[in-house]
């Protein structure tokens, strides 16, 4: 069978057409941003909440994760989705719009699913699959190839990693792993902080794959540290990792002279505690801008990152913004 598109190209659907769409391995979710697409139940969920599609909004989405390795062309969209039938411009784009709204997108920034000038389309976000044998309850753990796969952490949830002694003297350990401990406690008297217990890290310790290690434990960020001294200066360095990607969001490095070792650790633990307080606001603010319809959390979070900037008038007034719901 054969069909003309509005822009005069003839495309033909063969009865082959199963050679160059990719099969389905069974159950499948889709794993991305704060997304994940199931192709089961055909449900799509952002955090813990459901999204509501139209179903050709759905195998729109379906289609460009599954081909996300090519561009799509808009032929092959429509003989897909739209079963070959005459598709306007007008409404491929308002399905993609649709799309990209859904999963927190816009055609402005374009940071999932990308238009590529008389080429076509192409979902450029990192996806992670999930295989299933069968239906399982959201946020349940899923092992395939003996690794957990789990549903999008909490937004706010980190875990303080072993910090690593790299002096060579084993009787630095204990002042490392006091720095870990203090740390944990601290940060995790911060409201809406999610942080991994001390006792649930200890076989990580020595352990650098930090996405393996988010995925296993559930978090959105890592906190890795090392401690080295020399002679009577103590160097202490910690990096702010996103656990999704991998990507290094943050570091800092503490250099002092050693004069009380314990009034030292509680001046390194004080001055993290704080300051990633204000980095993880940062960071979950810039993740809220692309949010199509932000929730209050997405607010409150740009409205606290406005404050922690300074509290000049113009910070001020876009805190105010914020908290007036836009």
């Amino acid at each position: 069978m054969a069909y003309i598109s509005l822009t005069g190209s003839l495309f033909f659907v063969l009865q082959g057409l199963q050679t160059w769409l990719p099969r389905r391995n069974g159950n499948l979710r889709y794993l991305f941003d704060d997304c994940t697409l199931n192709t089961e139940s055909r449900e799509l969920h952002r955090g813990a909440d459901a999204v509501s599609v139209t179903p050709q909004v759905f195998d729109l989405l379906d289609f460009l994760i599954r081909n996300r390795e090519r561009v799509v062309s808009k032929d092959e969209l429509i003989a897909t989705v739209w079963k070959g039938r005459i598709v306007s411009d007008a409404a491929l784009s308002t399905r993609l719009n649709a799309a990209r709204s859904a999963v927190g997108d816009t055609g402005e920034k374009q940071y999932l699913i990308k238009t590529l000038p008389r080429k076509g389309f192409r979902f450029v976000g990192a996806v992670q699959e999930d295989e299933r044998r069968a239906l399982e309850p959201a946020g349940s753990v899923v092992h395939s190839a003996g690794t957990p796969i789990q549903t999008p952490a909490p937004r706010l949830s980190i875990v303080v990693l072993p910090f690593v002694n790299l002096s060579g003297d084993p009787k630095q350990d204990y002042f490392v792993d006091g720095v870990t401990d203090n740390l944990t406690t601290d940060l995790s008297r911060i409201s809406n902080l999610l942080v991994i217990a001390r006792n649930s890290t200890f076989s990580y310790k020595d352990k650098s794959d930090v996405r393996k290690i988010g995925r296993e434990l559930n978090v959105r960020y890592v906190l890795q540290g090392s401690a080295q001294r020399s002679g009577q200066r103590l160097r202490v360095n910690v990096q702010l990792i996103d656990a999704e990607s991998g990507i290094h969001l943050w570091a800092e490095r503490f250099d002092n002279p050693v004069v009380d070792l314990f009034d030292m650790q509680d001046e390194i633990v004080s001055r993290l505690a704080n300051t990633l307080k204000a980095q993880l606001i940062e960071v979950e603010a810039r993740r809220a801008e692309r949010s199509l319809h932000p929730s209050s959390m997405d607010l409150y979070f740009q409205g606290r990152a406005c404050m922690d900037r300074g509290l000049t008038p113009e910070s001020l007034a876009q805190a105010q913004f914020f908290s007036s719901g836009r």
